[in-house]
């Protein structure tokens, strides 16, 4: 049997296996950037993809939690404190107060800072 023929016998030489593990790579690197967006952790999705065989399941089943991780972590986060200036700015911006009772809250809440020490 001629050298050229031995090539495809043997695993890990042939172009074929050479262009599936760069294949493997770009998409293990595409998976990782991406689960990184999502505040996943990139290591834990990206490296399995590299493993003959079981990357492939790795990558089906990155592709059917990638949303849903995202939306339990959006879930999980506290929504930011508001202070009571800002939600008396709101109220007047979507005309639930009359200016006169905008202008007294403001100076209200001014006499309440000034009261408060600050820490």
């Amino acid at each position: 049997m001629p050298y050229y023929h031995m090539m495809d016998w043997f695993p890990f030489m042939g172009f074929g296996t050479v262009f599936a593990w760069f294949v493997s790579l770009a998409v293990a690197y595409l998976v990782y950037k991406d689960a990184e967006k999502r505040d996943m952790n990139g290591l834990l999705w990206g490296l399995p993809i590299l493993i003959p065989w079981i990357g492939i399941l790795f990558l089906i089943l990155y592709l059917i939690l990638r949303d849903s991780g995202r939306r339990i972590a959006a879930e999980s986060r506290v929504p930011a404190k508001t202070t009571a200036k800002e939600v008396l700015d709101e109220r007047y911006a979507r005309g639930e107060v009359t200016r006169e009772f905008y202008l007294q809250m403001k100076e209200d809440l001014k006499k309440e800072d000034l009261k408060e020490p600050s820490n």
